[in-house]
């Protein structure tokens, strides 16, 4: 029986976590393990000199491991302390937001979770789910009792996918596969093939006063290449 370890970087209580969860069960042993908190654009980052705390917590009759770390130590964590086996795969996310483009792909604790995996030697899939436009109004409303339907509708076609990946081998062609779903996607949306647009992105902190910046980007990308048949490409064109 296929062993999924799932994670994530928004932490024990992200929304797609649970519908992610229990639609994965229908695929074989689902075992999960995530930050405590959110822990977005951390990359593939380590804890080096913290002790990490796991404790289990259970969400909607899903049991859930939570650790103090960072996406990359869950990942360590679920592959390697555990559990009595390695996972036959490591599925990360649903981001709440595209990772498109080198520049979030390299940031990305979701993709950083599963690039954990792989140099493990289990195949990994990071599932991040976006929408052109508005983001400050989209990202509030998929954290609302509202956004529940697209969660579980999203984590079923995301099963759908992975199942589809390994009735065809599994990760072949690639060490990670990185989907990125729009947020209004069904079975029926077309898929595209891609590559990761080269792109980086203006600055990232804003000063609040002598000595004092905070996060605070404003969405600029810079180009650094063609966008022609790219990721980046390719959520646009659901506009």
């Amino acid at each position: 029986m296929a062993f999924f370890l799932l994670t994530n970087d928004d932490g024990v209580e992200a929304p797609a976590l649970v519908p992610l969860a229990k639609a994965l069960q229908r695929l074989g042993r689902v075992e999960v393990v995530v930050p405590d908190r959110e822990r977005s654009w951390i990359g593939k980052a380590i804890t080096r000199h913290d002790d990490i705390r796991v404790q289990v917590v259970e969400r909607d009759g899903v049991q859930i491991h939570t650790a103090t770390g960072y996406p990359a130590d869950c990942t360590q964590l679920g592959v390697y302390s555990l559990f009595e086996e390695m996972p036959t795969m490591v599925i990360s996310g649903i981001n709440i937001g595209y990772n498109h483009g080198t520049a979030f792909v390299l940031s990305s604790g979701t993709v950083g979770a599963a690039v954990e995996g792989w140099i493990s030697g289990v195949p990994a899939m990071a599932f991040s789910a976006g929408t052109i436009g508005d983001w400050s109004h989209w990202s509030r409303w998929v954290w609302s009792d509202d956004g529940v339907e697209r969660w579980e509708r999203l984590a079923a076609l995301a099963v759908e996918i992975i199942e589809s990946v390994l009735a065809a081998g599994g990760v072949q062609g690639a060490d990670i596969l990185s989907v990125n779903l729009p947020g209004d996607a069904t079975a029926e949306t077309p898929r595209r093939v891609t590559t990761v647009a080269r792109v980086g992105y203006d600055p990232l902190f804003k000063r609040q006063s002598d000595g004092v910046f905070s996060h605070g980007f404003g969405g600029g990308i810079r180009h650094m290449g063609s966008l022609s048949g790219t990721d980046i490409e390719a959520a646009g064109d659901r506009v």
